[in-house]
């Protein structure tokens, strides 16, 4: 089928570097390229607001480069006219409330919404605390009734926006096997790796199972523990062996880990995660070992393609099977990246993403008719 071409104007929080707009949104402009659709991106975060934002410090270089973000965005957001769609990942603007949405929409964009967080919940953030104090959760609340499309990431967050008027969609996330070599076949040849991927802000939830940690560390000295991306994090009784983020880093980490870690409070904010991180070792082969709470269990079939642990001792002993077995891990491996291949492949989801496009201008031209023959 022949799609007319579209323009869209992708407004994004964080540059490539960053997890959630990498995923959410770059990984699918070829793709949607593909598809016919004209992506122009911007970033609200070049790469140096972006590295500095999550360190500690710098409260006056922060506030000024937030005020040169500010002025980029307003900048490209005079020639919102241009496009057919305007799609937000996460608000336009961080600290304020929701005017330039209102404006645009006023004077009708067709505006598209994307989260993959629970951003209805005020999380106190470690690097800036006067971001936690100028944050409001009831502006993610106004958008939902504001746009004409929220892409939600899990169906939990879907749900959230559909309670508050939205047109909601699941989008699940991609992961790209073509850009991750599977795993060499496991074996207990070499001391078996168990790792964790993320960023400052999410791994001290690994002290949510350092009981558990702390046990594995003892009963198996040989075991090698590794964070890509976690800081100077440390733990007493486990030898983490850290080291900062990379795209280029992120795959030689995977290559060495057997085993990867999702561990999440039981919470709401972890709730609306999307199961990012154990998507990226189920692609990798990495056999992922995760909470046992929201679109986790969505996304991983325990047993099959990853475990799911609520207990110290659940996670305990799912450790200690996959350490000893390196059967089972490669079978594990081989059925969770079979499964993310089949899944969620960038270019199934970047067609899903043109027909929530197509569907929505549909729905504003047939709307704009109705009205006009009213």
């Amino acid at each position: 089928m022949t799609r007319r071409a579209i323009k869209v104007l992708f407004l994004t929080r964080y540059p490539y570097e960053g997890a959630s707009s990498r995923y959410r949104v770059y990984q699918y402009v070829p793709h949607l390229e593909a598809l016919g659709v004209r992506c122009d991106q911007q970033s609200f975060m070049d790469t140096q607001m972006y590295r500095r934002y999550f360190s500690h410090g710098g409260a006056l270089q922060k506030a000024w480069l937030m005020c040169k973000a500010i002025v980029k965005r307003m900048k490209v957001l005079l020639r919102f006219r241009d496009y057919d769609i305007i799609y937000m990942q996460r608000e336009l603007f961080p600290l304020a409330p929701p005017l330039a949405e209102r404006y645009m929409k006023k004077r009708g964009a067709v505006l598209f919404f994307d989260y993959d967080d629970a951003l209805f919940i005020n999380k106190p953030s470690r690097f800036t605390p006067i971001a936690t104090y100028l944050r409001s959760p009831d502006k993610t609340l106004a958008l939902f009734g504001m746009v004409d499309c929220v892409v939600a990431g899990n169906d939990w967050l879907r749900d959230k926006a559909l309670r508050h008027g939205a047109h909601a969609v699941t989008l699940e996330v991609a992961e790209d096997t073509d850009r991750i070599s599977m795993h060499a076949k496991h074996s207990n040849d070499r001391p078996v790796t168990i790792g964790w991927l993320g960023s400052t802000t999410t791994v001290k939830y690994l002290r949510v199972i350092a009981p558990a940690l702390k046990r594995i560390a003892a009963a198996n000295p040989d075991v090698n523990f590794e964070l890509m991306g976690g800081g100077d994090f440390h733990m007493d009784g486990v030898p983490w062996k850290a080291a900062p983020w990379s795209l280029e880093g992120e795959l030689a980490a995977l290559s060495r880990f057997d085993i990867g870690l999702m561990p999440l409070p039981d919470e709401d904010w972890a709730r609306g995660k999307s199961g990012g991180k154990a998507r990226t070792y189920m692609a990798a082969g990495v056999v992922p070992v995760c909470s046992a709470i929201g679109y986790n269990r969505q996304l991983i079939h325990h047993g099959r393609t990853g475990y799911l642990c609520n207990t110290e001792e659940e996670w305990f002993a799912s450790l200690t099977m996959l350490i000893n077995d390196p059967g089972l891990r490669q079978s594990i491996a081989e059925r969770a990246r079979a499964d993310v291949r089949q899944r969620f492949a960038p270019a199934r989801q970047a067609l899903r993403m043109r027909e929530l496009f197509d569907d929505a201008l549909t729905h504003r031209t047939s709307a704009g008719c109705a009205q006009g023959k009213s």
